[in-house]
């Protein structure tokens, strides 16, 4: 008796007799089958042995493109990201009634032929010959798995798509052979279960778990008779017998199907007749593919998981390399998105931004010691249409950003402050800080060149009645500008430099920050992320670590499942304990009697710093806790947006100050993201205050802002400008030049040239 394999079907001998017995058949009967234009029997037949065994044996089922899953920290879903949405099962998860149908329908006689049906391929030239064309084909489900790993593995190459489904007698040739490879592999229960995941069954819908859920709304195993019958039908032609689009002719088709279950002897007639009397009940799900669907307001959040796995060579070495991995999917990724902070984040956007308001915010929190990103998000949501963008403000460009940052105003200032005391300045530095002088110079660099004012321009502070003397403490609450680019000039720019490079600061194209005083006054373009990281290690008293969103990836290959490597924080001393102490005292001052009054928290420690750039164009608050940082911008993204009587969140501003907009931004997304969390404190040092006038130790309420003159090309960039004539802490100003006398003396001939520093960019004004 002849020996049968457990899967069922022929044993190998008789695989390799039949096919011997067929192979001139399986030549030129498939021909007359795919090509009857090409002369039906008639086309010669020689060669086709040998050609058979010319074709490779080693075929590899593919790696199954599937969904990629993304979660929070918890374990919450944010998204689902797919190049095509597919769920792999095992074969004990599918209805009976689902694998019934589709052998049915199919392949009928699959439990009793081997990898090739000679009769079924006579069947089906019979029927051909008498319809004058291709009415009937003759593919087994074996030699249709083929096909579709070819096609599986072609991708979206629409070249490699074309050659793996063209009508040619080499294709069917190879398809054969490969097809009683896979009989004798894996056995029919398996090739049935490989089917049923790789198949197509419309609507974006590959694998027959996608499809129960597109169309039903339920998992494949819970598929009943008529649903089962209604997908197997789709099979076909998934655009012809599309239920959603053509509800009638889906229904003939399953009909069709119920119909032959009973001819096989699958059902009774009676059920199929029952069956066909049902309605389709349908319960379709609508395909939630991408980060445009993520929840909680978590879309950019999720476009940056993207494209970090997409550019870290940790998942690849070349790009191609990456995107591959990320287009066969099969990914759990679970993300350091905190859902309590995310969630208070949107919460306060909307709150005090509208998505239909002039301009944008947006805000991003981190975790001081781990660089974890707790959450991020913006006033306009993600996506296409008005009042929505794609481009995530809080990132870097590389990272789907604006292309330069926004400049940052005086929220750069504690860097240079930090500057100093590494270099040994006291937390008591005094220096004059004139209500308004020319930028100092020469002012040392890196390099053997010093910075030199050559254009002699000026630089203000906010109010007419604000000059010094100032000591650090004083000039840091209320955001004096004359004293921080004294500061600079004093300690020279390479100290400020070596600072931020250890911060991780860089503008928002990702080059370095160019060497000129005006850097002290935020001239430049940062995002938040860089900045909310920045403004962590003063938290994590002087420790930066690089900002991560991804805790641990899982990927499904098969049956098998293997963790990925995953990009890790890096964390590295930034500055001394004692100047991270210093600095988060100074900051603390800031919203305890400074410009930040309107952002402090009232119910555990917290540091911070406002900025506000020229003519107003953009406003921050960043501030922090011991275990919690946050950068606010608010601002129109094409940087044309003055934003003087403004409405914004349906409340009218006279003139948009950092503490006043971003600050309560920054001070309810805090105090949500905390609920429930430790309240550690700082390590505060004390600061002596100055003897000196209490007239000049009245805070205005005023906010900060720098100099630089930052045009818009539509993402931060700057434009062409000439001399400044007159600058604020909060914009530029249209006053003459006064230069105050200095409180200390000034070197003969160290003032000289006509040059600020800021046409550092080929003209362009900062």
């Amino acid at each position: 008796m002849p020996k049968k394999r457990s899967g069922g079907g022929l044993s190998p001998t008789q695989q390799a007799a039949k096919f011997l017995g067929v192979s001139v058949l399986a030549g030129a009967v498939m021909a007359g089958i795919a090509l009857p234009a090409a002369g039906a029997l008639g086309l010669a037949a020689k060669g086709s042995v040998q050609g058979f065994d010319d074709i490779p044996d080693n075929l590899k089922s593919p790696s199954l493109s599937q969904r990629t899953t993304i979660l929070d920290s918890k374990g919450g879903q944010i998204a689902t990201v797919y190049s095509r949405d597919r769920t792999v099962i095992d074969l004990k998860d599918i209805s009976p009634y689902m694998q019934k149908a589709i052998v049915a329908i199919e392949d009928s006689r699959f439990y009793q032929h081997g990898a090739v049906d000679l009769k079924g391929i006579l069947r089906a030239v019979n029927q051909n010959a008498q319809n004058g064309g291709v009415s009937q084909g003759a593919s087994t489900l074996t030699q249709q798995l083929v096909k579709n790993y070819f096609v599986e593995e072609a991708g979206d190459d629409p070249t490699k798509v074309a050659q793996a489904t063209q009508q040619t007698i080499g294709r069917k040739i190879r398809e054969l052979k490969y097809a009683i490879q896979l009989e004798e592999k894996l056995g029919k229960k398996k090739i049935l279960e490989n089917y049923l995941n790789i198949t197509f069954f419309g609507e974006q819908a590959y694998g027959v778990e996608a499809a129960a859920q597109r169309y039903f709304s339920k998992p494949a195993k819970n598929l009943n008779l008529q649903e089962s019958a209604l997908l197997a039908g789709i099979v076909q032609s998934p655009s012809r017998y599309d239920p959603v689009n053509d509800e009638e002719e889906a229904t003939k088709r399953r009909n069709t199907v119920l119909q032959r279950m009973a001819e096989v002897h699958d059902i009774s007639q009676e059920q199929a007749d029952t069956g066909k009397a049902a309605k389709l009940g349908l319960h379709v799900s609508k395909p939630k593919n991408g980060c445009i669907t993520a929840a909680k307001g978590s879309s950019f959040f999720c476009k940056y998981v993207e494209n970090v796995f997409l550019s870290d060579p940790v998942f690849g070495k070349t790009k191609e390399a990456r995107a591959k991995v990320w287009n066969r999917g099969g990914l759990t990724i679970r993300t350091t998105l905190e859902p309590q902070s995310q969630a208070s984040i949107q919460a306060s956007l909307k709150d005090h931004v509208n998505k239909s308001d002039k301009v944008a915010a947006a805000a991003t929190l981190v975790e001081p010691g781990t660089g974890k990103i707790l959450g991020m998000g913006q006033s306009k949501p993600y996506g296409y249409g008005k009042n929505e963008t794609e481009i995530n403000y809080s990132v870097n460009y590389g990272m789907g950003g604006s292309n330069y940052g926004f400049p940052t105003g005086s929220t750069f200032k504690p860097f240079v402050a930090a500057a100093a005391l590494e270099q040994g300045r006291p937390a008591t530095q005094e220096y004059s800080s004139p209500n308004k002088m020319p930028y100092p110079s020469p002012v040392q660099t890196c390099g053997s060149k010093p910075w030199t004012n050559q254009a002699n321009e000026q630089v203000p502070n906010e109010s007419a009645d604000e000059k010094g003397p100032y000591q650090l403490k004083e000039a840091m609450a209320k955001s004096v500008n004359t004293y921080f680019v004294q500061m600079i000039s004093d300690i020279g720019l390479c100290p400020v430099m070596d600072q931020i490079g250890k911060l991780g600061v860089v503008q928002g194209n990702g080059d370095k920050l160019p060497q000129v005083p005006s850097i002290a006054l935020g001239a430049k373009g940062i995002s938040p992320l860089t900045m909310a990281t920045a403004y962590a290690s003063f938290a994590s008293r002087g420790m930066y670590c690089t900002p991560i969103a991804i805790e641990s990836i899982s990927q499904q290959i098969g049956e098998r499942e293997k963790s990925l490597d995953v990009p890790k924080s890096t964390c590295s001393r930034a500055m001394s304990e004692k100047t991270a102490d210093t600095v988060n005292s100074l900051l603390s001052g800031v919203i305890d009697s400074g410009t930040g009054q309107q952002a402090g928290l009232t119910d555990r420690a917290n540091a911070g710093k406002t900025g506000t750039t020229d003519e107003r164009k953009n406003a921050w608050f960043v501030g922090y806790t011991p275990n919690m940082s946050g950068a606010v911008w608010v601002g129109s993204a094409t940087q044309r947006v003055h934003m003087v009587g403004i409405q914004i969140g349906g409340v009218w501003h006279d003139k948009v100050y950092g503490g006043q907009v971003p600050g309560p931004i920054w001070r309810d997304l805090m105090t949500g993201a905390l609920v429930g969390k430790d309240s550690p404190s700082f390590n505060l040092v004390n600061i002596p205050d100055p003897q000196k006038d209490k007239d000049k130790d009245e805070d205005r309420g005023r906010d900060d802002g720098n100099n630089g003159r930052h045009g818009g090309n539509g993402n931060g960039n700057t434009t062409n400008g000439n001399t400044i004539s007159g600058l604020t802490d909060g914009g530029l100003t249209d006053g003459g030049v006064v230069v105050p006398s200095p409180s200390f003396s000034i070197p003969e001939g160290w003032i000289q040239g006509n040059d600020n520093g800021g046409n550092d960019n080929g003209g362009q004004r900062d």
